[in-house]
């Protein structure tokens, strides 16, 4: 009799139990790459068109609307998000900026096209952190830093793919068939994610869907959402997700997560933008210059492979500290004409540290915040670094325009020196904030999970 009553009872929540979020996450972040690096991939040829106007100052300046767009993006995804949901949410960020990708296609003049990238940016904003939520939400704690450099891989198999585009069909059919490949996420992303990705368990009980959240919760292995890990809907409750970053056990760990993702967004961005304009201006031919962002894109797999499995051992702040010291050694050696065979493989190891140090920030931002903090913590963490993400492409094309490439490579080795020394003082700015946490308070938790 009581077995007849029972519940059916969940799966075990186990990396194969939640693959299937995994793998759609990884196509939409796979389109978010491809759509971030096509500018890029480009831009050498945008700037020999002479019907265009583009000049280094303008291409700085353009890539600088596209990351301020994300910024915005960023920033009120999570606002929109309390209205439609996380699914919608992924599916208008798609929608966006292939629409976006459309009008640069389109695009006759300078103003036209920056207002392409600029709506290409709105919706790239909001699909990252919406993404990592999804995935750290759904992924075993023990396997969050894995499952976020597994989604991670997609961003750079699409890097990859828009640089393959770049080479292949931009010099026969011109930039401009790069960008209407750019449409494809609304035909492809679209529809799989709108039939098979389920709606996050605490955003369905946090709109008072209970029997929602639940199922989806069984189905995938996941404990049923309690009240306190469900976020506030609206704007009081996203003012009390951002005041809860600011306890005491976090109000120093939070401004420096953000510092650090500054310093990586700014890496990420500024090389997406400019590395084979950069390589072209330092005497390497056109196609071995938009070549150097595969190789970059090839070594950022390899990176967050490795870097997911360090990170699930060492904690995910350890190999970011690491990671952003060697990718500051990699942009001096690069300011170095080298050989080329050289410079490949000097080009391909930055790429294994420079991207997955970012996402080493992202990790330890979901380990930090926990419930319905993390929601709040990631949006943030990657909205604050959108910053880093406008300023990244605007400098070095200033810089380009004043005929000063090369110390473009200086200006990354800064940065990378200053995301690792934000990344070291977490571990201490979560002791200083521990003595006014009661006992049995997540303090003690959250340092020891980002590596303390």
């Amino acid at each position: 009799m009581t077995n007849a009553t029972a519940p059916p009872q969940p799966r075990a929540h186990t990396l194969r139990s939640v693959l299937p979020v995994l793998a759609l996450c990884w196509v939409a972040v796979f389109f978010d790459g491809m759509d971030v690096t096509i500018y890029g991939a480009v831009m050498p040829h945008m700037l020999d068109d002479p019907g265009l106007g583009l000049t280094p100052a303008s291409a700085g300046t353009i890539g600088s609307w596209t990351t301020f767009g994300m910024l915005i993006g960023a920033l009120t995804a999570g606002t929109v998000t309390d209205w439609l949901g996380r699914r919608p949410m992924l599916v208008a960020s798609i929608v966006l900026f292939s629409a976006g990708s459309a009008v640069c296609a389109l695009a006759g003049d300078l103003v036209l096209f920056g207002a392409g990238r600029f709506v290409s940016g709105l919706g790239l904003g909001g699909l990252m952190p919406l993404c990592l939520a999804m995935v750290l939400e759904f992924a075993p704690p023990r396997r969050a830093a894995l499952m976020t450099g597994l989604l991670m891989t997609s961003y750079h198999v699409g890097g990859m793919t828009a640089t393959g585009l770049g080479i292949g069909l931009a010099p026969t059919a011109g930039w401009r068939w790069v960008f209407w490949a750019g449409v494809l996420p609304a035909v492809v992303a679209v529809p799989l994610l709108l039939a098979l990705l389920p709606e996050s368990p605490g955003v369905l009980l946090a709109r008072g869907q209970r029997e929602r959240a639940d199922a989806v919760a069984d189905r995938y292995g996941l404990a049923r959402p309690a009240p306190a890990a469900a976020s506030t809907a609206g704007a009081l409750g996203r003012v009390a997700a951002v005041r809860a970053l600011f306890r005491p056990e976090s109000r120093w760990v939070t401004p420096l997560l953000w510092a650090a993702s500054f310093c990586g967004l700014l890496l990420v961005y500024g090389v997406a933008t400019w590395l084979p304009t950069m390589m072209r201006a330092s005497g390497y031919g056109l196609d071995s210059s938009v070549a150097f962002l595969m190789v970059i894109n090839a070594g950022g797999i390899v990176g967050l492979l490795i870097s997911g499995r360090l990170a699930d051992r060492f904690g995910p702040l350890r190999i970011a500290a690491i990671w952003f010291v060697l990718t500051a050694v990699g942009a001096l050696l690069l300011r170095a004409h080298l050989p080329l065979g050289v410079t490949y493989v000097v080009v391909a190891v930055t790429g294994v540290w420079l991207f997955s140090a970012q996402v080493m920030v992202y990790a330890a931002t979901g380990a930090v915040y926990q419930g319905a903090e993390r929601a709040a913590g990631l949006g943030l963490v990657t909205g604050v670094g959108r910053i880093g993400a406008v300023v990244g492409p605007w400098l070095v094309g200033a810089l380009a325009a004043a005929g000063n490439q090369s110390w473009g490579f200086t200006t990354f080795a800064v940065a990378g020196i200053l995301g690792s020394v934000a990344v070291v003082l977490v571990p201490l700015a979560a002791r200083l904030g521990r003595p006014a946490a009661p006992a049995g308070a997540p303090a003690a938790a959250s340092a020891a999970a980002v590596g303390e």
